[in-house]
């Protein structure tokens, strides 16, 4: 499959969590100077922030407001729980709207209390408790897949064909996919649950980053574009064949680039992002 080159940054997205030692007006005007395109908001960086302003700040900036990340993590074995999640999410879809974001991202979250398949039921239940919200404020929210590492705890949507099966079964046009090549990339159902997932115009979004080896901690040792085994121009190539043009997210977490300068991190961003994605 031949992949055509990237060779500007009109489609170049960075989420606050990758450059996590800026605040979000420091990260604004950093990446309006850095020519990044789009910004992806971590909702810890609205804290304090009214996010009607940092919407309009976001803009002034001439940066798009890709998503908003991240909601979710709906089961729990108490309902309590449970009912505070789809609160929280409430809460998630009207800053949501208040930023100007079109879409939340969702860790769907898992129980280890509790079955796989129940944690499945009431990611379900969930997010069907958020859609009329949603749909008064036409917010998106789109189920990211994790790694299969991460199923105990942080997510039991593990592959793309899961998380289209949800898709299916919610049947609404505000439900589909963030597809993220960190948790993606080992499945060699990949193809087809792309082409199938395309069909039913539920691609969102895209995440990139690499996989390093040895990885030396399952969340925060995310390798920059080109450092690991990723395919990343395939996968590339796969999604825009599906018909799939939109941003292109740099989601990273790496306590090692993290202690580096994050001005120097942007750069590499930048470099990685024309060069292996």
């Amino acid at each position: 499959m031949t992949v055509e080159p990237l060779t500007d940054y009109s489609r170049l997205c960075v989420h606050t969590i990758t450059t996590k030692g800026w605040e979000i007006e420091e990260a604004i005007d950093c990446y309006k100077e850095a020519g990044v395109s789009g910004i992806t908001v971590w909702r810890q960086w609205l804290e304090g922030h009214n996010p009607d302003k940092v919407g309009d700040r976001i803009r002034s900036a001439g940066l798009k407001i890709v998503s908003l990340c991240r909601g979710g993590f709906y089961p729990a074995i108490k309902e309590a729980a449970r009912a505070e999640a789809i609160d929280d999410n409430r809460r998630a879809i009207e800053q949501a709207a208040a930023l100007g974001a079109p879409l939340v991202v969702l860790v769907c979250g898992a129980d280890p209390g509790q079955s796989l398949v129940e944690s499945r039921k009431q990611i379900i239940s969930g997010i069907a408790a958020n859609l009329p919200l949603a749909e008064s404020l036409g917010i998106k929210l789109a189920i990211e897949p994790l790694h299969p590492m991460y199923a105990n705890d942080r997510s039991a949507i593990n592959t793309l064909a899961s998380a289209n099966d949800i898709c299916d079964e919610l049947n609404h046009p505000l439900v589909g996919i963030t597809y993220d090549v960190y948790h993606l990339w080992w499945d060699p159902a990949l193809e087809a649950e792309t082409i199938r997932a395309a069909k039913a115009n539920r691609l969102f979004a895209y995440h990139v980053c690499d996989w390093l080896t040895p990885t030396t901690d399952l969340l925060n040792d995310r390798g920059l574009m080109g450092e690991g085994c990723i395919e990343l121009q395939r996968i590339r190539g796969l999604v825009e064949a599906a018909g799939f043009k939109g941003m292109i997210e740099v989601e990273i977490f790496s306590d090692r680039w993290w202690k580096q300068s994050t001005d120097k991190f942007l750069e590499s961003i930048k470099h990685s992002y024309l060069n292996y994605t």
